[in-house]
């Protein structure tokens, strides 16, 4: 199996490292190779111009996962590649890292992979137009696709631990706000299962208990023996237009096709899970 990771950054990684075979990402600056590189992962530049090393790794792939994000003019690599079947014409299954964000705000209720998209921003919109794109055209291919709608995302290196460290870390109170998860290893693991199953259709990337943010940032801060960040009502907090924009989508995701479609157990069901991993890989 060949894989190719378009835009491979921290969940791309993951992926990279856990496949069963030949692996190649795709980043847009030399210096971030040269990082991803010295991990001993294979990386090649594409900045939007397809090139011939581009197209022959293409040609061999078996297997593709899309980790770029899409803008107002479209996804960048179908903009960038319009005869990219054309070109991929081994592959037998592709893979879409989205956000459970495309489904907008459900006042904390419970959604599920059958739930309908209803994005609030202009990048929730771009991301389900670039979903149905990817899987009209890999429909007319006759290419299995899946979509991993993933909630927040933490892991070693980007956790709640980091942020309060570096006093970054902020409690926005908001009542009734809840968010869901996911450890990075728990997305290499969901995508190269249902990579190797071929399996189809949307798969929600996001842990078995959705929490308060505070409910996290309280509990990590007590794991490593620092206080928690002072409550800032979330009304009249001072927040970027985006962060802001998060908060905005309050609802709850429900993952029953891992489980159900995929066989999988997570390996970090939860954040305490997630969080006494990490910090017994920092000891």
């Amino acid at each position: 199996m060949k894989l190719v990771i378009f835009g491979i950054g921290y969940s791309g990684l993951a992926i990279a490292k856990q496949w069963p075979g030949e692996v190649v990402g795709t980043t847009r600056s030399a210096e971030k190779r040269a990082k991803l590189v010295s991990q001993g992962v294979d990386v090649i530049i594409f900045d939007g111009a397809l090139t011939n090393e581009l197209a022959e790794h293409l040609a061999t792939a078996t297997h593709v996962v899309i980790s770029a994000s899409p803008s107002q003019e479209g996804d960048p690599i179908l903009s960038a590649i319009p005869n990219f079947f054309k070109l991929a014409n081994n592959l037998q299954w592709l893979g879409y890292l989205s956000t459970v964000g495309v489904y907008g705000d459900f006042d904390g209720a419970w959604i599920s992979e059958q739930t309908e998209p209803k994005p609030v921003s202009k990048r929730g919109q771009w991301r389900v137009s670039a979903e149905q794109e990817w899987q009209k055209q890999a429909s007319a291919n006759r290419v299995g696709f899946a979509t991993f709608r993933l909630a927040g995302i933490y892991g070693p290196g980007r956790s709640t631990f980091d942020k309060i460290r570096a006093e970054k870390s902020r409690r926005i109170v908001k009542p009734g706000q809840v968010f869901n998860r996911i450890h990075v290893e728990d997305i290499a693991q969901i995508v190269i299962r249902a990579a190797q199953l071929k399996a189809t259709g949307v798969f929600n990337g996001a842990d078995d208990e959705p929490a308060s943010p505070n409910l996290v940032i309280e509990f990590a801060a007590k794991m490593i023996d620092l206080p928690p960040p002072p409550e800032e009502p979330f009304e009249t907090a001072d927040m970027t237009p985006m962060a802001r924009s998060f908060y905005g989508d309050n609802k709850r995701c429900g993952n029953a096709r891992l489980k159900k479609d995929l066989g999988l157990k997570l390996n970090f069901p939860t954040y305490r899970e997630g969080l006494a991993s990490i910090l017994e890989q920092e000891s």
